[in-house]
């Protein structure tokens, strides 16, 4: 009988409510990243990386009003949902924090931890995008995009920093 009910209610289930799941998902996500950026600023024992982590931070700030502003097109609140992915993204970057702190590799570890966040945000909003392509979500689409943009830039932000030295400066001081 339970799964007649179940069977019954994923039939009711829409890609209207896939996108909005996956919108809580991401507003949870950016939430969360929003706290874990000052701490990993703070670790960061390289000013081009702690720069670069502040720099993210003003940026998920807007991403976070975009998000909000997704909400208010679809005339829903804005509200989290609990996301294990990115829990668990963030707790590897504390442990790298805990593990190698004074350690050369750290700002390595950091730079790494920073790019799977962003490897995550870049496969989610690029879901939602094409899933607000085939609902015909012309305005959410422009900020999901705009922030895709800015997630990518990040990205590639990141791998400058890893291949301008910081790798190298981890296995050098090492040795």
């Amino acid at each position: 009988m339970a799964t007649t009910k179940k069977a019954s209610t994923s039939k009711t289930k829409s890609l209207e409510d896939l996108f909005l799941d996956g919108l809580k998902d991401l507003y949870y996500a950016e939430k969360k990243i929003l706290k874990a950026l000052p701490k990993m600023a703070r670790g960061a024992e390289a000013k081009e990386v702690m720069a670069a982590f502040e720099k993210h931070q003003m940026e998920t700030e807007g991403q976070v009003d975009r998000l909000e502003q997704v909400f208010d097109l679809l005339g829903k609140p804005a509200r989290g949902k609990t996301c294990p992915a990115i829990d668990g993204i963030l707790e590897e970057g504390s442990e790298i924090l805990e593990e190698y702190k004074g350690i050369p590799a750290l700002v390595a570890g950091l730079v790494a931890a920073a790019q799977a966040v962003e490897h995550y945000e870049i496969a989610r909003y690029g879901t939602l995008i094409a899933w607000a392509e085939q609902l015909g979500m012309k305005d959410a689409l422009q900020l999901l995009r705009t922030t895709l943009q800015e997630e990518v830039a990040t990205d590639e932000a990141l791998t400058k920093l890893g291949e301008s030295g910081v790798n190298e400066r981890a296995l050098a001081e090492a040795a």
